[in-house]
């Protein structure tokens, strides 16, 4: 095990993205190799936005829930979909981490039953009882949203990259009309990423070989071929630093756009779920509680101390 930290010294650390390298830690200590990544962009419908009056799309929370009552104004349409299933809260929770909220301490007690946490907790709340989200929030899943943006009832869709392909390919008409530009953040101008790590069993008898597979398969080479192929993004600088991922051609696609956008994100983006074992669980405590308040079974008060307490007292956390 002692060698593990000389193979990394020597031979890769220091090629990594430093934020997904930090992003691979827990409490100082290394869980795995940066492998790849994915990051949300923004794709709207510009033909909407034309309708509702608006040039620009909002580029912040503040301005997405504005955004929200003029497209429902003037267009009778959603401004965008996000659901709070808790099997797909993840989105919901990154969203606290942009607005400034740590989910959990150092000791992986709650840390978001604050005045700013209770901001965000009302500003979710907000945006569906003043009717800014469709019902189904509460009941479907991403899917649903990615079906409403393909039949032009949304205006926005938060996703990868990818997806700008998708669209063409099954609405022509909306993917015509679809522009991508950087993901929503929050006053602390983070980014989320998705992050996909190689990790090695701790009961390996070849440990110094496991380690020079990761860092083979996450080497410059390797990396460039795979996330061309695969549509994601690298952990590597040098793979970053590739025109693939730099430069517009000419002729430059939307999708072209979209990836050049994605990796622009990646200097300044963050794993904004906390790594925990039981972060489902987490995310089932939240969900049944935020949704409660958006129906109006609990105040924003009473909702977020009952998250906060039903997680403190969890068992094994």
């Amino acid at each position: 095990m002692v060698k593990f930290g000389y193979y990394i010294i020597r031979f890769g650390k220091n090629q990594y993205l430093s934020n997904l390298w930090q992003a691979s830690q827990i409490n100082g200590k290394s869980f795995g190799i940066p492998w790849y990544a994915t990051t949300n962009i923004t794709i709207y419908n510009s033909q909407l936005f034309q309708q509702a009056g608006l040039e620009q799309p909002p580029k912040n929370y503040s301005e997405l829930a504005e955004v929200a009552k003029q497209i429902k104004e003037k267009t009778d349409k959603y401004a965008f979909f996000i659901s709070f299933l808790p099997e797909e809260l993840s989105e919901v929770l990154e969203s606290f981490g942009k607005m400034g909220v740590k989910l959990l301490d150092v000791d992986g007690k709650a840390a978001f039953n604050t005045p700013t946490g209770r901001a965000v907790f009302k500003y979710w709340v907000d945006l569906y009882q003043d009717g800014l989200l469709p019902k189904e929030v509460l009941t479907k899943g991403s899917q649903a949203g990615i079906d409403l943006y393909l039949s032009g009832e949304i205006a926005m869709l938060f996703s990868g990259s990818e997806a700008i392909e998708a669209i063409s390919e099954n609405a022509p008409e909306i993917g015509q009309v679809s522009k991508p530009v950087s993901q929503i953040t929050g006053e602390t101008g983070k980014n989320s990423i998705m992050l996909m790590n190689l990790a090695i069993s701790g009961n390996t008898k070849l440990p110094d070989r496991a380690l020079k597979f990761a860092l083979f398969i996450t080497n410059n080479q390797n990396q460039t071929a795979f996330t061309q192929e695969a549509n994601v993004l690298p952990s590597i600088t040098q793979t970053l630093e590739n025109n693939y991922f730099q430069n517009l051609p000419s002729d430059a696609s939307t999708q072209d756009k979209a990836r050049i956008i994605s990796a622009n994100q990646m200097l300044k983006a963050e794993v904004l779920l906390p790594p925990v074992k039981n972060v489902n669980k987490l995310k089932q405590i939240i969900s049944q509680n935020l949704q409660a308040a958006m129906l109006a079974e609990k105040t924003v008060e009473e909702a977020i101390a009952d998250a906060a307490f039903e997680w403190d007292n969890l068992s094994g956390i």
